[in-house]
């Protein structure tokens, strides 16, 4: 098409030239000047048009799937909210079950120090991973500070239109750009970012600690459990065959009961959620970056200064 129409131009323009280059333009009629003019006027209206320095293939690819864009930023805005409740669900279900189902078997089975290093673990997990997220919800990701022109800044957001400090991206979900953004978190519906990277990082791993310790401790339960849910299901099949053949005149077994039906389902239950978040909470601390242990120095009052550990993502001691 662009061989076409540069063989179509080109005596179009040779010819003008020619003109020019002659003298004809003062002799030339009023006519054919005023072709003349309409033809470079026409050719200025289609270049602005067409031209445009910061166009390109990328350009129109984002051009194209901006529609898309525009639902998923909208759908994961308004969905934040539903999953911050479905964590809060989904955690507070775990806790009900160990309370309600596993707490009575232990208290029966286990030995006193046994019950005791349970106990207080089990607490201390709950209460880190409860302090974690809570923080990385409210705490703000971190945002350059506007209207200060002494910030060492790399280049000029085309969103904000604000200067971006090194490692700042802009958040099309949060319509402002974030210090060292690692991603947008819908299951925190707030960004991970300079800030609160420290508290989402915390949060993933004791979450992963939790889910270890909840599948681990509650294996022979849980095989205890799917064991009596096969059982159930085949006392189930006999007594259907035997109510549909009407032979059965023996005493029938002893049947399961609401209570430990709710048990043995809700067993098999916490252990394959605990199984699955381990999996999820692991691969989103791996891919959120690597970490160390940094030691910070605290005042403790009549003991001094001692040093605290604190797991920390690379980038952020």
């Amino acid at each position: 098409m662009r061989g076409q129409r540069s063989l179509l131009l080109g005596p179009a323009r040779l010819c003008l030239r020619l003109l020019l280059l002659l003298g004809y333009r003062r002799r030339c009629p009023p006519l054919l000047r005023g072709l003349v003019q309409r033809w470079r006027y026409g050719k200025v209206c289609l270049r602005s048009l067409l031209y445009n320095s910061f166009g390109g293939s990328d350009t129109a690819v984002d051009a194209a799937f901006e529609p898309i864009y525009w639902l998923v930023d909208n759908v994961i805005r308004w969905c934040g909210v539903v999953f911050v409740v479905l964590v809060i669900v989904l955690t507070s279900s775990i806790v009900a079950i160990a309370y309600l189902c596993v707490l009575p078997l232990i208290l029966r089975t286990y030995s006193v120090p046994r019950l005791c290093w349970h106990f207080f673990y089990s607490h201390w997990n709950l209460i880190l991973i409860v302090f974690h997220y809570y923080q990385a919800i409210t705490t703000p990701p971190g945002y350059p500070p506007q209207g200060r022109n002494d910030i060492a800044t790399v280049s000029i957001c085309k969103k904000c239109i604000y200067p971006k400090p090194a490692r700042t991206h802009h958040c099309s979900i949060c319509n402002r750009c974030v210090l060292k953004m690692d991603h947008h978190c819908p299951w925190l519906n707030n960004c991970v970012g300079h800030y609160n990277h420290r508290y989402f990082f915390s949060f993933c791993f004791f979450m992963t600690l939790g889910c270890v310790y909840c599948s681990y401790g509650s294996w022979d339960l849980f095989r205890e459990a799917y064991a009596a849910i096969e059982k159930m299901k085949q006392l189930d099949k006999n007594k259907l065959q035997a109510v549909a053949n009407q032979t059965y005149h023996q005493t029938p077994p002893p049947t399961f009961s609401f209570r430990e039906r709710v048990t043995h389902k809700s067993l098999v239950y916490l252990w394959f959620l605990c199984r699955f978040l381990g999996i999820i909470t692991t691969m989103a601390a791996w891919t959120t970056g690597r970490f160390s242990w940094v030691w910070i120095q605290e005042d403790t009052g009549l003991l001094g200064c001692c040093y605290l550990p604190v797991i920390c993502p690379m980038g952020m001691e």
